[in-house]
């Protein structure tokens, strides 16, 4: 690894550290089970705060329990830089996506403190509330409520699969803390993540350079028919729920694939009413998403996806509810900080290439507000949201490289 500079991170104290988190709700696929708001979430928080005032910081939670670690600056009238992701997990995750960039934000802290760095802005590592959506259906929820995006009394009531609500959550691990979940003044954001795609491991390429993140927008879906005897009800007879939901799965591939490479068509979720395997299917509760880098494509999917939906619905017999919960339009990323992410592989000596999130990232809500980049760097195979997911200790050390050396950069840039 070629590193153009004298203030070096630990590359080993940081492997070490990506390593005990993992084992916070490890599975024994090799991945993580470390669900938004959980017990493996507490102990996970509890551990990254114990950590923090050991590095100096002190740390704040907001009432979404978005964590703050600040490191004051020289001019306590600077505007902070943040940094930083999330460590919650999928159902059946991987050890990187989100606390690569918490532990490496971390790992920036500690190097900034054991150097002796003084840097004019104060700094602040943020761990975000549930990004992955896996376990109360919204994705990057505490940073969208934080953003404004989303309203905190309507997120609180958000359920799990077992009833469970998400103030009742919160208040069980102990994260609801006292202030506002609402944005405040930051000069600037940067989130390190691995790729979660193939472009950079097929290019061979160290760094991502992340310009933006493409459109997205989140369904939920309900078809109606009737419940009733699967030996039974003849053809004629029946409204399968789970027929008619099968065919708009179906649709929501097929419309992927007509916008070629650029498209993303996702239904992950299927919640099948009664269950039962003699027992036409009542009812399907399922989620849709699409994802495009065109604002004006996203908004020919949000036309062609209700209308022709209902067309499959009302062939079924079957009654369709279709919810939008989230729009996300495509949002760039601010051009001063993605040319200090530039500077910063450049001078350390990394490959680099531009490169646009298909994945959706807290740092897409906080760039609504404040500056911001991020920092991709490559994982096996693009594998993610899987047990499998893997990165090399090398990648882990080049991207937190370029946190650090971007992140002193803006925090000691000229005031004005």
């Amino acid at each position: 690894m070629s590193v153009g500079t004298n203030q070096r991170i630990d590359g080993a104290r940081l492997w070490d550290s990506l390593m005990a988190m993992a084992r916070i709700g490890g599975t024994s696929g090799g991945g993580v089970r470390r669900l938004a708001l959980s017990e493996e979430d507490r102990r996970g928080r509890d551990v990254f705060a114990a950590h923090c005032a050991a590095a100096g910081l002190t740390v704040r939670v907001d009432a979404m329990g978005n964590m703050f670690a600040r490191r004051p600056g020289r001019d306590p009238a600077r505007l902070p830089v943040l940094f930083g992701s999330h460590l919650d997990s999928q159902p059946s995750g991987g050890k990187f996506d989100g606390a690569l960039g918490v532990i490496a934000g971390l790992e920036v802290m500690r190097t900034i403190q054991d150097l002796g760095i003084v840097t004019e802005a104060p700094l602040e590592l943020v761990n975000w509330t549930d990004e992955e959506g896996s376990r109360f259906g919204r994705s990057l929820m505490g940073s969208a409520v934080w953003a404004g995006l989303l309203e905190q009394a309507e997120v609180e009531m958000f359920a799990d699969a077992d009833g469970q609500t998400v103030g009742q959550s919160l208040d069980a691990i102990g994260y609801r803390g006292p202030e506002p979940a609402r944005v405040f003044p930051a000069d600037a954001y940067f989130e390190l993540h691995i790729e979660q795609g193939p472009i950079l491991e097929k290019a061979e390429t160290q760094i991502g350079i992340v310009t933006g993140a493409q459109a997205m927008v989140f369904y939920e879906a309900v078809t109606r028919g009737q419940d009733s005897h699967a030996g039974t009800t003849p053809p004629s007879a029946r409204r399968d729920a789970l027929v008619c939901a099968a065919r708009i799965i179906d649709l929501v591939d097929r419309m992927m694939r007509a916008r070629g490479e650029d498209g993303r068509g996702t239904v992950g979720r299927l919640h099948v009413i009664p269950n039962s395997h003699n027992v036409i299917p009542g009812e399907v509760r399922f989620s849709v998403e699409f994802r495009h880098p065109s604002d004006t494509e996203m908004a020919r999917l949000e036309a062609q996806f209700p209308r022709e939906a209902g067309f499959i619905a009302r062939d079924c017999g079957v009654a369709l509810e279709i919810t939008p919960l989230l729009r996300i339009a495509a949002q760039p990323f601010d051009p001063d900080c993605i040319d200090l992410v530039r500077a910063s592989a450049a001078r350390l000596g990394f490959s680099a290439r531009e490169i646009v999130s298909g994945a959706g990232h807290d740092a897409v809500s906080v760039a609504r507000h404040i500056p911001t980049a991020m920092i991709f760097v490559p994982c096996k195979d693009g594998l993610s949201h899987n047990e499998a997911e893997s990165i090399l200790p090398e990648q882990a050390e080049a991207g937190c490289q370029v946190l650090l050396d971007a992140v002193i950069a803006r925090a000691n840039r000229p005031a004005g």
